[in-house]
C-alpha cells in the first residue's frame, strides 16, 4: 500500500513550558496529519537522555523521557497549579529548546507533582510496577544512585554498588525508598499519557514510526543491571566501543562510545534480551525503524581508551539469526531499516532476506560525479524514501550548501527552473516515487532552512533543540499536503 507520513520528534511540539510533550498540541498534531491525508508520524527514541541530549544515548532503553510529560495534565488533576508551572524558568525561546533550563526546572516541578499525589496508594500505579518490573526496578534504582552520586556515571561509584553486590543493592533500595518511588511515578506518568495520545493516533488512523537504537549507552541502567550482556571485562568495563571507521567525511572516524555486545552470549540465551526489548518498542510504537542496520551483520570494534576511531577492527555480527528469532517470538511486524552508510554484498544479502524495506535518501542522490542508487529512477517499491531524515539539513538548508554542478544537475533532473518553493520539487520526487512510504520531514513542509536543522553527527552542543512554532501547521498547509498524495496515491 502506497502512504506517506510525517517526521517531527515529539521535543519539536509547541506545548508550553519549554519543550514539546504529550500536550494538546500532540493532538492537534495527529489531526493535522489526518487532515493531509497521511498515514505515519515518525518520531525519534523517546528514552530519558543526559549529556548531549541525544535521544540516541538514553539512560534506559526501556524508559520514557520525562521531559515530555504534559504539566497541564498534571495541573487538572490538582498535583500542581498553573501558578508552580509558570513561576519556573523554562528558557527565552519559542523555536528552541533550552535543555539546561528544562533540566532544571523539569524535575523540581515534578517533585512538587509527586509530593501531591499519594501515589503508592494508586492501584493502576502498583500494576504498573508490576508489569514493568523487569526492567523498571533496576532503572529506578539506578537513577535514585546516579542522584546520589551527583550525576556521576555507574563508572565512578563505590565498587559495592557498581558491581552490584547484593548487600548494596538492597542497602540503597532501602535508603533511597522515597527517590525510587520519584522515578517510577515519572515512568507511571509517562507511558499513561503516550499511551493515551498514541490510542488517539491510532484512532484516527495514524500509526506511529519509532526508532530502535541499535546500540544502548555505556551510562545506563541496561548496562550496570546486565554487565553479561556486554563485552565488559571482570571490572565491568568495556574491552571495545562503538563507533565508524574513517571515511570521506571523517579521517580519525566516529567514535561512539557505546559498548559492544557479546553475541555469543546472546544466541545462547535465545537473544531473550532483544526479544523483550523488541516487543517492548512495538507497545510503544506501530512500525520500528532499527538503527544503523549494518551493525547486525558487521560492527567495528574500537579499543576501549582508544581517542579516535582510526584502529578499530570489524567483527561478525549475529546476521540473520537475530531477526528468524525475532520473527518467531515477536511475530512478523512491521520494520524499516536504517541501511544508509557504506554497505557491503553481506549488508544488502541480510536486508533483502529478512524482506525489511531500506531507506531512500533524496538527498544523498545528486552528486553529478557519479549514477546514485538514491536516485528516484532507481527506487523499488520495497523501500522508504526521505527528503532527508533527523542527521541530514533541511532541504533548504541544503540545497545551499551544495556545489552549482550538484545544484545544476538537481534542477535538470527534477525539471525546475527558479527557486520559489523550491523544497517542493524535492517534495514532490519523493511522493511521486515508486517507494511504498514516503516520509517528509516536517521542516521541509515548512520551507525552514538550517536554523531547523536538529542534528549534526558527531557533535555536541547544539542539536536536538529545534521547535516547530505556534499555529506553523495549518490548515492550509495540511490542504496542500493532501493534494499532493492524493495525486500520487498516497492517500487511504
Amino acid at each position: 500500500m502506497r502512504a506517506s507520513g510525517i517526521l517531527l520528534p515529539i521535543s519539536s511540539i509547541p506545548s508550553k513550558y519549554g519543550i514539546g510533550t504529550f500536550s494538546k498540541e500532540a493532538y492537534e498534531f495527529v489531526d493535522f496529519l489526518k487532515a493531509a491525508g497521511q498515514t505515519y508520524w515518525q518520531i525519534l527514541p523517546l528514552g530519558p537522555t543526559g549529556y548531549g541530549d541525544s535521544p540516541y544515548q538514553s539512560f534506559s532503553t526501556f524508559a520514557g523521557n520525562p521531559y515530555y510529560i504534559d504539566l497541564e495534565e498534571l495541573i487538572e488533576a490538582g498535583m500542581l497549579t498553573k501558578e508552580q508551572c509558570e513561576a519556573c524558568d523554562w528558557g527565552g525561546s519559542e523555536a528552541y529548546v533550552d535543555y539546561e533550563k528544562v533540566y532544571l526546572s523539569r524535575f523540581k516541578i515534578l517533585k512538587e507533582a509527586f509530593a501531591q499525589s499519594n501515589i503508592q496508594e494508586n492501584p493502576d500505579f502498583q500494576e504498573f510496577v508490576r508489569e514493568n518490573s523487569f526492567w523498571l526496578s533496576d532503572y529506578a534504582l539506578y537513577m535514585a544512585v546516579k542522584d546520589f552520586y551527583e550525576g556521576k556515571s555507574w563508572a565512578e561509584w563505590d565498587d559495592d554498588i557498581r558491581l552490584r553486590e547484593a548487600s548494596a543493592v538492597a542497602g540503597y533500595r532501602q535508603k533511597l525508598q522515597e527517590e525510587i518511588l520519584f522515578y517510577e511515578f515519572q515512568q507511571y506518568l509517562f507511558a499513561k499519557q503516550w499511551m493515551k495520545l498514541k490510542k488517539y493516533a491510532n484512532d484516527k488512523g495514524i500509526l506511529i514510526i519509532g526508532d530502535i537504537p541499535i546500540y544502548v549507552a555505556f551510562d545506563s541502567a541496561d548496562a550496570w543491571a546486565n554487565p553479561e550482556l556486554f563485552q565488559f571485562d571482570e571490572n565491568s568495563m568495556p574491552t571495545g566501543v562503538a563507533g565508524c571507521p574513517p571515511d570521506a567525511f571523517s579521517a580519525t572516524g566516529q567514535l561512539w562510545g557505546n559498548p559492544l555486545y557479546r553475541w555469543e552470549y546472546h544466541k545462547e540465551t535465545g537473544y531473550a534480551w532483544w526479544m523483550q526489548r523488541i516487543a517492548y518498542c512495538y507497545k510503544l510504537y506501530d512500525v520500528v525503524r532499527i538503527d544503523h542496520f549494518r551493525g547486525f551483520d558487521e560492527y567495528y570494534n574500537i579499543p576501549f581508551g582508544d581517542p579516535t576511531a582510526e584502529f578499530g577492527k570489524w567483527e561478525k555480527g549475529p546476521g540473520y539469526d537475530l531477526f528468524k528469532v525475532m520473527k518467531e517470538k515477536v511475530g512478523n511486524k512491521p520494520v524499516i531499516a536504517e541501511d544508509l552508510g557504506f554497505l557491503t554484498p553481506t549488508v544488502i544479502k541480510l536486508v533483502k532476506k529478512t524482506g525489511y524495506p531500506g531507506m531512500k535518501i533524496l538527498q544523498f542522490a545528486f552528486d553529478s560525479r557519479e549514477e546514485s542508487d538514491y536516485l528516484p529512477h532507481n527506487y523499488t517499491p520495497n523501500s522508504v524514501v526521505y527528503t532527508g531524515t533527523h542527521d541530514n539539513d533541511t532541504t533548504l538548508g541544503w540545497y545551499g550548501s551544495i556545489s552549482r554542478r550538484d545544484r545544476s544537475f538537481a534542477k535538470k533532473y527534477l525539471n525546475f527552473r527558479g527557486s520559489k518553493d523550491l523544497e517542493w520539487n524535492f517534495i514532490r520526487a519523493a511522493i511521486a516515487s515508486v517507494s511504498d512510504t514516503a516520509i517528509i520531514p516536517m521542516q521541509d513542509y515548512l520551507g525552514l532552512g538550517t536554523e531547523a536543522r536538529i542534528n549534526v553527527p558527531s557533535t555536541l552542543g547544539t542539536n536536538w533543540k529545534w521547535r516547530m512554532t505556534k499555529g506553523a501547521a495549518s490548515q492550509e498547509l495540511a490542504d496542500r499536503i493532501y493534494k499532493l498524495c492524493k495525486l500520487y496515491g498516497r492517500v487511504k
